[in-house]
């Protein structure tokens, strides 16, 4: 038996740091939304007890660093399944670059992998699940826009962002997450409005969603990193509503209303990177 999952990429529309927690982590608070830029992955089950991962891009690993591998063999051990399961990964989501696509793949997995094995989970449930795989499986589990909290494990739904084009430039170097977070200090966030940011989409106000836009991790990869700063100007001077650096990087994305200024930002931005993508939110 065969099932195809769409994985899609999300955008942090907002993210906070609160702090650093007792278990090592960081407490989080972060508006995502989902963006019609997907990865897709084809389920294959097997009789042979084993997990397999297949893709053409060479820089997604086929053992257990793979998140969709992980998953698998979550769901293989926790529920005492026997069959085994050939995943497939065609990636269009770049890889290492702040828009969850290896979380996506693995909330895809879960999804896939309770119907194909026929285990009767719910959302609630698979989002528990991919808490344990990683900070940002539980949102991709719900998909659409929400508010995650903790570590990114506590999902609360939000409203859709109201309709516009998302243009992403994503430079060809690849950040560190943990790198990010030891240069990243507590003492001089300037903290977000996420209260501002809720309220923008719970007024369906396009104004308001692109005046909230923040992220503090933003600073950190952007020193770390000048070529990610170069792409922001850039796309503030091509006419974006509103530009911000996606998780800890070094994906970057701005928000466009109008067709001809969207044509305008990404034939420019294609001069400074191989990676530009112009594609809707999903949001719901």
């Amino acid at each position: 038996m065969k099932l195809l999952v769409k994985a899609p990429a999300k955008i942090n529309l907002s993210l906070d740091v609160l702090g650093k927690r007792d278990d090592g982590y960081h407490e989080v608070e972060m508006v995502m939304t989902t963006i019609d830029l997907a990865d897709r992955l084809e389920l294959t089950e097997t009789k042979e007890s084993r997990i397999s991962i297949l893709s053409r891009n060479r820089f997604v690993p086929a053992d257990d660093r793979n998140l969709a591998y992980q998953a698998a063999k979550l769901l293989k051990e926790r529920f005492q399944v026997n069959q085994g399961v050939e995943i497939s990964i065609n990636k269009s989501i770049p890889v290492a670059a702040g828009l969850a696509g290896g979380s996506s793949d693995a909330a895809a997995t879960l999804r896939g992998l309770n119907d194909l094995w026929k285990l009767g989970l719910s959302v609630h449930e698979l989002a528990e699940l991919g808490s344990e795989i990683g900070s940002d499986v539980s949102f991709c589990v719900y998909g659409g826009t929400a508010l995650a909290k903790g570590r990114g494990e506590k999902i609360k739904k939000l409203p859709a962002p109201p309709p516009c084009w998302v243009v992403l430039a994503k430079p060809s170097i690849g950040v560190s997450t943990s790198d990010v977070y030891r240069n990243l200090k507590l003492s001089k966030i300037s903290h977000p409005n996420t209260q501002g940011m809720i309220q923008a989409l719970e007024d369906h106000d396009y104004e308001g969603v692109c005046r909230n836009m923040a992220n503090v991790l933003e600073s950190v990869t952007l020193s770390m990193h000048p070529e990610v700063l170069q792409i922001k100007k850039q796309m503030e001077r091509f006419g974006a509503d509103a530009v911000l650096m996606s998780g800890s990087g070094p994906t970057v994305f701005g928000l466009v209303r109008h067709d001809s200024r969207l044509q305008r930002m990404y034939n420019g931005l294609r001069g400074f990177c191989d990676q530009v993508f112009a594609v809707r939110m999903l949001g719901m």
